[in-house]
C-alpha cells in the first residue's frame, strides 16, 4: 500500500480510482465493510483503491474542548488498512484550509482532480464539507454532474446494534473489551514504547512493563485485563492494568503489564503491542502488599484460565 499525506504526491500514471473518504477510526466492521466494496469496486473496473482519511478528527480543530481520544493512532490506521490490499492511502492534514471547503469544493479538489474518482464509496452517514453540510444526496448530485459513480454502503450492525466508533469507545469505557472484539473484527490493542517506572511490581514479585503515556490506542476501563503482550514477533500471555497505581503513590492513568510466569524478558525502549482479550476485575485500592498480592495471584489465575495458558 502506497501511503501519502498530500495530493501533489499523486503520481502522474494516476489515471482513475475508486475512493472511500472518512475517520476510519477503529477500522470496525463496518469501516472493513466499506474498504472491500472498495477493493472489489476497483478490481472490476482496473482502478486504483483509495482510502481517504485525516490526520485528526475535525473536532480537535473545530470543536478541540469536545474532542474525543481516537480509538486508534495514525500508525495502527495505517497497519490495519494494509491488511484489506489498499492500493493507497491518503492522511490528509485536517487544518483550516481543509475545514473551509464547501461540499461543492471538496469534491472538485480532492476527488475529481486529485484522484480522477470514479466510483466514490461512502457510508450511510457521510457528511463532508464546511460544517459537515455535505451528505449522501448532495453527492450523488455531483457524482452525475462531475461524472463519478456513488455507492452507499449499509451500516455493519451487532445484535441490532450498528457498529460505530462511539459505540466502542462506550464498549471500552465500560471494560467490555469482548464486545469491542466483536465489533471491530480484531482484538482491540494499544501500542507503544516501554519506559521505567517506579518498579514497585518488581519489588513485589510481579514486574510490570510500563507503557508510555503517548501510546497509541484508547485505554478503557480502569481494571486488570487478561491479553497478550506481543514484541520483537514473540507473544506472550499478559496481565494488563489500567489506572493511576492508587495503592502505592498514584501516577497520572497508565497502562501496564505483566508477563506470566517470566521475568527474564528485557522490554525497555522497545515498541510493544499490547492485545485485550477480556476484563478481569475494576480498579482498586488495597490496603497493603498482602492484600494486594492476594489479589494480583487471583488475577493470574484467571488470566490463565481465559488465555488457557
Amino acid at each position: 500500500m502506497h501511503s501519502i499525506i498530500s495530493l501533489d504526491q499523486v503520481t502522474g500514471g494516476f489515471t482513475g480510482s475508486a475512493v472511500t473518504v472518512g475517520k476510519f477510526d477503529g477500522i470496525h466492521q463496518g469501516h472493513q465493510k466499506l474498504i472491500s466494496a472498495l477493493t472489489q469496486a476497483a478490481a472490476e473496473h482496473s482502478i486504483q483503491s483509495v482510502v481517504v482519511t485525516f490526520d485528526r478528527h475535525p473536532d480537535a480543530l473545530l470543536k478541540p474542548g469536545q474532542a474525543k481520544l481516537p480509538i486508534i493512532g495514525l500508525k495502527q490506521k495505517r497497519d490495519l488498512i494494509a491488511k484489506h490490499q489498499v492500493d493507497v492511502l491518503v492522511t490528509l492534514p485536517f487544518d483550516e484550509a481543509l475545514s473551509n471547503l464547501s461540499p461543492e469544493e471538496f469534491v472538485q479538489s480532492i476527488l475529481v482532480d486529485g484522484l480522477k474518482a470514479k466510483i466514490v464509496l461512502v457510508g450511510e452517514d457521510f457528511r463532508f464539507g464546511k460544517s459537515g453540510s455535505g451528505d449522501v444526496h448532495l453527492l450523488h448530485d455531483l457524482g452525475q454532474q462531475l461524472g463519478f459513480e456513488v455507492r452507499v454502503i449499509a451500516s455493519a450492525m451487532l445484535d441490532g446494534e450498528k457498529i460505530s466508533t462511539s459505540a466502542i469507545r462506550e464498549a471500552l469505557d465500560a471494560g467490555n473489551v469482548t464486545k469491542v472484539q466483536k465489533m471491530l473484527g480484531h482484538v482491540h490493542t494499544c501500542v507503544g514504547i516501554i519506559e521505567h517506572g517506579l518498579k514497585i511490581g518488581r519489588s513485589i514479585g510481579f514486574p510490570t512493563a510500563n507503557m508510555a503515556r503517548d501510546c497509541e490506542g484508547y485505554l478503557p476501563l480502569d481494571g486488570v485485563y487478561a491479553g497478550w503482550l506481543v514484541v520483537d514477533e514473540h507473544r506472550y500471555p499478559a496481565a494488563h492494568s489500567v489506572g493511576i497505581n492508587e495503592t502505592f503513590q498514584a501516577v497520572p492513568r497508565l497502562v501496564e503489564s505483566h508477563i506470566l510466569d517470566r521475568d527474564d524478558v528485557d522490554l525497555y525502549d522497545k515498541v510493544v503491542t499490547l492485545e485485550f482479550v477480556d476484563f478481569i476485575r475494576p480498579a482498586a485500592k488495597f490496603n497493603g502488599v498482602e492484600d494486594l498480592v492476594e489479589e494480583i495471584n487471583r488475577d493470574l489465575d484467571k488470566v490463565r484460565a481465559i488465555l488457557g495458558v
